[in-house]
Protein backbone atom coordinates (compact mmCIF):
# COMPACT_ATOMS: atom_id res chain seq x y z
CA UNK A 1 0.00 0.00 0.00
CA UNK A 2 2.83 2.39 0.79
CA UNK A 3 4.27 1.92 -2.70
CA UNK A 4 0.89 2.40 -4.36
CA UNK A 5 0.23 5.58 -2.40
CA UNK A 6 3.59 7.02 -3.42
CA UNK A 7 3.20 5.96 -7.05
CA UNK A 8 -0.16 7.74 -7.23
CA UNK A 9 1.09 10.93 -5.61
CA UNK A 10 -0.20 10.48 -2.07
CA UNK A 11 2.18 11.51 0.68
CA UNK A 12 0.56 9.47 3.43
CA UNK A 13 2.57 7.10 5.60
CA UNK A 14 1.12 3.64 6.21
CA UNK A 15 1.17 2.38 9.79
CA UNK A 16 0.07 -1.18 10.49
CA UNK A 17 -1.29 -1.07 14.03
CA UNK A 18 -2.72 -4.58 13.90
CA UNK A 19 -1.92 -7.41 16.29
CA UNK A 20 -2.11 -11.03 15.19
CA UNK A 21 -5.09 -12.76 16.79
CA UNK A 22 -6.74 -9.47 17.78
CA UNK A 23 -10.46 -9.36 18.45
CA UNK A 24 -12.78 -6.39 18.08
CA UNK A 25 -12.72 -6.01 21.85
CA UNK A 26 -8.94 -5.63 21.81
CA UNK A 27 -9.20 -3.18 18.93
CA UNK A 28 -11.77 -1.11 20.81
CA UNK A 29 -9.46 -1.05 23.85
CA UNK A 30 -6.47 0.06 21.74
CA UNK A 31 -7.99 2.56 19.29
CA UNK A 32 -7.67 5.66 21.46
CA UNK A 33 -3.96 5.05 22.04
CA UNK A 34 -3.38 4.39 18.35
CA UNK A 35 -5.15 7.62 17.41
CA UNK A 36 -3.05 9.58 19.92
CA UNK A 37 0.18 7.96 18.75
CA UNK A 38 -0.33 8.10 14.99
CA UNK A 39 -2.94 10.86 14.38
CA UNK A 40 -4.26 9.03 11.30
CA UNK A 41 -6.00 10.73 8.41
CA UNK A 42 -7.51 7.38 7.42
CA UNK A 43 -8.25 4.28 9.47
CA UNK A 44 -8.74 1.03 7.57
CA UNK A 45 -10.66 -1.25 9.89
CA UNK A 46 -10.26 -4.97 9.23
CA UNK A 47 -11.23 -6.76 12.42
CA UNK A 48 -13.74 -9.34 13.50
CA UNK A 49 -12.66 -12.54 11.79
CA UNK A 50 -11.23 -13.93 15.02
CA UNK A 51 -14.44 -12.97 16.83
CA UNK A 52 -16.50 -14.81 14.22
CA UNK A 53 -14.32 -17.91 14.30
CA UNK A 54 -14.78 -18.00 18.08
CA UNK A 55 -18.56 -17.61 17.78
CA UNK A 56 -18.75 -14.27 19.59
CA UNK A 57 -22.22 -12.70 19.50
CA UNK A 58 -22.69 -10.48 16.43
CA UNK A 59 -24.18 -7.72 18.61
CA UNK A 60 -20.94 -7.58 20.60
CA UNK A 61 -18.82 -7.54 17.44
CA UNK A 62 -20.99 -4.75 16.05
CA UNK A 63 -20.74 -2.71 19.25
CA UNK A 64 -16.94 -2.98 19.21
CA UNK A 65 -16.59 -2.20 15.49
CA UNK A 66 -18.92 0.77 15.87
CA UNK A 67 -16.89 2.07 18.81
CA UNK A 68 -13.62 1.79 16.87
CA UNK A 69 -15.01 3.41 13.72
CA UNK A 70 -16.77 6.14 15.68
CA UNK A 71 -13.67 7.05 17.69
CA UNK A 72 -11.62 7.15 14.50
CA UNK A 73 -14.21 9.33 12.79
CA UNK A 74 -14.53 11.61 15.81
CA UNK A 75 -10.77 12.18 15.64
CA UNK A 76 -11.20 13.55 12.12
CA UNK A 77 -9.93 10.44 10.34
CA UNK A 78 -11.70 8.92 7.38
CA UNK A 79 -12.81 5.35 7.96
CA UNK A 80 -12.90 2.39 5.58
CA UNK A 81 -14.39 -0.86 6.87
CA UNK A 82 -13.25 -4.10 5.24
CA UNK A 83 -15.98 -6.71 5.49
CA UNK A 84 -15.18 -10.29 6.37
CA UNK A 85 -16.92 -13.57 5.72
CA UNK A 86 -16.54 -16.69 7.82
CA UNK A 87 -17.08 -20.40 7.17
CA UNK A 88 -20.69 -21.47 7.52
CA UNK A 89 -20.06 -24.05 10.25
CA UNK A 90 -21.91 -21.90 12.84
CA UNK A 91 -25.05 -22.03 10.72
CA UNK A 92 -26.74 -19.72 8.28
CA UNK A 93 -28.34 -17.47 10.90
CA UNK A 94 -25.06 -16.74 12.69
CA UNK A 95 -23.11 -16.35 9.44
CA UNK A 96 -25.61 -13.86 8.00
CA UNK A 97 -25.78 -11.90 11.24
CA UNK A 98 -21.98 -11.79 11.46
CA UNK A 99 -21.50 -10.66 7.87
CA UNK A 100 -24.28 -8.06 8.18
CA UNK A 101 -22.47 -6.31 11.01
CA UNK A 102 -20.01 -4.63 8.61
CA UNK A 103 -22.73 -3.17 6.39
CA UNK A 104 -24.76 -2.06 9.40
CA UNK A 105 -21.86 -0.25 11.07
CA UNK A 106 -20.83 1.41 7.79
CA UNK A 107 -24.38 2.58 7.13
CA UNK A 108 -24.91 3.82 10.69
CA UNK A 109 -21.71 5.86 10.64
CA UNK A 110 -21.64 6.85 6.98
CA UNK A 111 -18.32 5.04 6.53
CA UNK A 112 -17.08 3.56 3.29
CA UNK A 113 -16.92 -0.22 3.25
CA UNK A 114 -16.17 -3.26 1.17
CA UNK A 115 -18.48 -6.23 1.54
CA UNK A 116 -15.73 -8.85 1.28
CA UNK A 117 -12.19 -7.67 0.85
CA UNK A 118 -10.82 -11.24 0.47
CA UNK A 119 -12.72 -11.80 -2.78
CA UNK A 120 -10.60 -14.00 -5.05
CA UNK A 121 -8.35 -15.02 -2.17
CA UNK A 122 -10.41 -16.75 0.52
CA UNK A 123 -11.06 -19.99 -1.36
CA UNK A 124 -7.74 -20.18 -3.20
CA UNK A 125 -5.36 -22.45 -1.27
CA UNK A 126 -2.40 -21.07 -3.22
CA UNK A 127 -3.08 -17.63 -1.71
CA UNK A 128 -3.58 -18.80 1.87
CA UNK A 129 -1.21 -19.72 4.65
CA UNK A 130 -1.18 -23.31 5.88
CA UNK A 131 -4.07 -22.54 8.26
CA UNK A 132 -6.25 -21.99 5.13
CA UNK A 133 -7.63 -18.84 6.77
CA UNK A 134 -5.03 -16.09 6.55
CA UNK A 135 -3.77 -14.73 3.22
CA UNK A 136 -0.13 -15.24 2.31
CA UNK A 137 2.31 -12.73 0.79
CA UNK A 138 1.22 -13.59 -2.76
CA UNK A 139 -2.36 -12.59 -1.88
CA UNK A 140 -1.46 -9.09 -0.72
CA UNK A 141 -1.57 -7.38 -4.15
CA UNK A 142 -5.04 -8.86 -4.76
CA UNK A 143 -6.27 -7.66 -1.37
CA UNK A 144 -4.93 -4.19 -2.11
CA UNK A 145 -6.62 -4.19 -5.51
CA UNK A 146 -9.89 -5.18 -3.82
CA UNK A 147 -9.68 -2.38 -1.27
CA UNK A 148 -7.95 0.32 -3.31
CA UNK A 149 -10.97 1.93 -5.01
CA UNK A 150 -12.64 2.64 -1.67
CA UNK A 151 -9.38 3.66 0.00
CA UNK A 152 -8.55 6.05 -2.86
CA UNK A 153 -12.05 7.54 -2.90
CA UNK A 154 -11.94 8.07 0.86
CA UNK A 155 -8.51 9.71 0.71
CA UNK A 156 -9.65 11.97 -2.11
CA UNK A 157 -12.65 13.02 -0.03
CA UNK A 158 -10.60 14.04 3.00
Amino acid sequence: MQRRLAAQGYEHRVVNASITGETTEGGAARIDGAIREFAPELVILELGGNDGLRGFPPARIKRNLRAIAQRAGDSGAGVVILGIRIPTNYGTRYTQAFEGVYREVAEELGAEWIEFFMEGVALNDELLQEDRIHPNAEAQPILLDNAWPVIRATLDGL
